[in-house]
């Protein structure tokens, strides 16, 4: 056999043997990938679609438009608190990758300091830090074009105040939180805010949510009430015009004056001085002038008190209108006097009407003695009847649950616990030693002159939610026989007298057309010194009355703080005010004279 005939492995053979080879790799190589996906895709699927999501994922509160404020005019129901949507501008740091050259461009767009942009931009541990407020749609979509990776705006509802300042301690205002504060913001909060809406989204790598993303979960805002007060606007301009006035007259910093239908208990007007801008509130450096103070600053009342001594002595048949005593000009209990002022003219016969028309706060002692059945002493049963006709009947050292911020109950001391009761009680009965809102004495007066129904005071008028649903609120009655209806008609007389006794005294802004029942009682208070006793120098000055026809249409209290004119603070400073509001409310408000006047 010839050698060169023997079988050799040929070239062909060897390549595809190698590329067998190659082709297993390829193919194991294949395998672990596919299983690799399959692991990845199919049985860690939701895992590491939830890892990817919590890196891109981003919930985003969606706030609710806030419930406007409306009032009553003479064209009908008028808007006194509005929204305006205005722009807050926020950074995601973690997102910008150039703080100093986006800080830059943010205070190119909207203003500010580029510096203190760049630094909030450079916050560790964070997703959101507000850049800038209360931005204008223009500077938002200056801001937009910019395409800023991390930077974003949102809008945001603030109040907007079409009658300014009008009213302002009664509305309150929303801070840049979004919560109301004071007056009727802070107290109907939940019902004005409404419920925020929720947004889930997915986002681009600047932050951007994608709106067309079905891993989107959104949850719509419930926008809030929108609520109408009893107040009547055109009212409220003219009561803080005379109020403003009255008190630039009196030489007093500050005061309060409110106007309360008897009837139901609605406020008509509420005002305090000084005031505020509701729409610049964060201007405001002394946080006393938020305050409503008609609402939440008691007093010493004075005496004005002695209406409803009155009233209570006449309700438990102890006296009667036209009831004569012997009044001796000063009483000694526990050790002290209780004195008048000069013009009650001195120990002798006096009668119920001249209690409140010459002010004789003996006289208003003694009314408190008959209640106890001993002159000359303010016993215990004396006290705890008088105790709970401040208390139980007028209402007073409780709140009245008006829809204000911040309302305080002032103070009725006990009957039966503490030093002094006899000249304590004694001072109760005349408007000191107590302390009482302007509010809970309109309250109390109006339960004296309506027939004896105490009304809870309210601000709300009607409730309408964001489906349209409106409910009216109805006149909420905390108590009846406060006092008879007798005692009511007894009670307007007596005011009566005392206005037309003070006209008679010179006081011709007391003159009021035929026809209308105009009555009231001054009130002057010493300021009690927070080291024991009172100034010597030091009053505050109150009216409280009613202006009507065949019933009282009209509670009118004043208060005037520290007045600076000669005389006594109650017809000096507060009266004028009194009867400029009377004129007002028979001139501009439809009072309903007696019937065949």
């Amino acid at each position: 056999m010839n050698p060169e005939s023997r079988t050799r492995p040929s070239k062909t053979s060897s390549a595809n043997r190698r590329l067998y080879v190659w082709y297993g790799a390829l193919l194991f190589v294949g395998l672990i990938v596919i299983l690799r996906l399959f692991y990845l895709q199919v049985i860690r699927h939701d895992y590491y679609r939830q890892a990817a999501l919590n890196d891109q994922l981003k919930q985003y509160s969606i706030p609710a438009e806030r419930g406007v404020i409306q009032a009553h005019d003479s064209t009908g129901i008028v808007p006194i608190v509005l929204n305006q949507k205005l722009y807050t501008l926020y950074g995601d740091p973690t997102l910008v990758k150039k703080a100093d050259e986006t800080g830059a461009k943010v205070a190119g767009a909207v203003g500010g300091s580029a510096e203190e942009y760049a630094n909030l931009l450079k916050t560790k541990k964070t997703r959101y830090v507000v850049l800038a407020k209360r931005l204008s749609a223009v500077q938002k979509d200056s801001i937009t074009k910019l395409k800023l990776p991390g930077v974003g705006t949102q809008a945001q509802d603030y109040r907007t105040y079409p009658e300014g300042s009008l009213a302002a301690q009664l509305l309150g205002f929303v801070n840049n939180d979004g919560a109301g504060t004071y007056g009727i913001e802070q107290f109907l909060n939940s019902q004005l805010a409404g419920s925020p809406g929720m947004l889930k989204a997915i986002t681009d790598a600047a932050g951007v949510p994608l709106a067309a993303s079905r891993d989107n979960v959104q949850i719509n805002p419930k926008a809030g009430d929108n609520v109408v007060l009893s107040m009547d606007v055109g009212m409220q301009k003219q009561l803080e015009t005379i109020l403003k006035n009255g008190l630039d007259r009196a030489k007093s910093s500050s005061g309060s004056a409110l106007i309360m239908d008897p009837n139901t208990g609605a406020i008509k007007a509420m005002a305090n001085l000084p005031t505020y801008d509701p729409s610049q509130y964060y201007n405001v450096h002394d946080g006393n002038v938020f305050n409503n103070a008609a609402v939440s600053s008691p007093l010493e009342v004075g005496s004005v008190m002695k209406t409803l001594t009155a009233a209570a002595a006449l309700d438990q048949g102890v006296v009667g209108p036209d009831t004569s005593y012997y009044d001796p000009s000063h009483w000694l209990l526990d050790g002290s006097e209780v004195t008048n002022i000069e013009e009650d003219g001195g120990a002798g016969t006096q009668n119920i009407a001249n209690i409140l028309n010459l002010s004789i706060n003996t006289g208003a002692t003694w009314m408190l003695m008959q209640m106890g059945h001993e002159t000359g002493k303010v016993n215990a049963q004396a006290r705890d009847r008088w105790h709970d006709y401040m208390v139980n009947h007028y209402q007073l050292g409780k709140l009245t649950g008006i829809e204000q911020g911040y309302e305080a109950a002032g103070y009725i001391p006990p009957p039966d616990k503490g030093y002094g009761l006899q000249l304590t009680y004694a001072n109760t009965s005349f408007g000191q030693a107590m302390t009482a809102t302007p509010l809970q004495m309109a309250a109390a007066l109006s339960a004296a002159l309506n027939g004896g129904t105490y009304y809870q005071p309210h601000l709300v008028d009607r409730y309408t939610d964001s489906s349209g649903k409106t409910t009216i609120k109805k006149p909420v009655v905390v108590r009846q026989n406060v006092v008879s209806s007798k005692v009511s008609r007894q009670l307007q007389g007596l005011m009566e007298y005392v206005v037309a006794g003070h006209l008679q005294e010179g006081f011709s802004y007391l003159k009021f057309p035929a026809g209308y029942s105009v009555g009231g009682k001054t009130g002057t208070a010493q300021i009690a010194n927070p080291t024991g006793g009172y100034y010597a120098d030091k009053y505050n000055g109150t009216y409280m009355g009613f202006v009507g026809g065949d019933k009282p249409q009209y509670v009118i209290v004043v208060r005037v703080n520290q007045p600076g004119v000669g005389g006594y603070a109650g017809s000096q400073a507060a009266q004028p005010l009194f009867a400029d509001l009377a004129h007002m409310l028979i001139n501009d408000f439809n009072v309903t004279p007696r019937s065949g006047s």
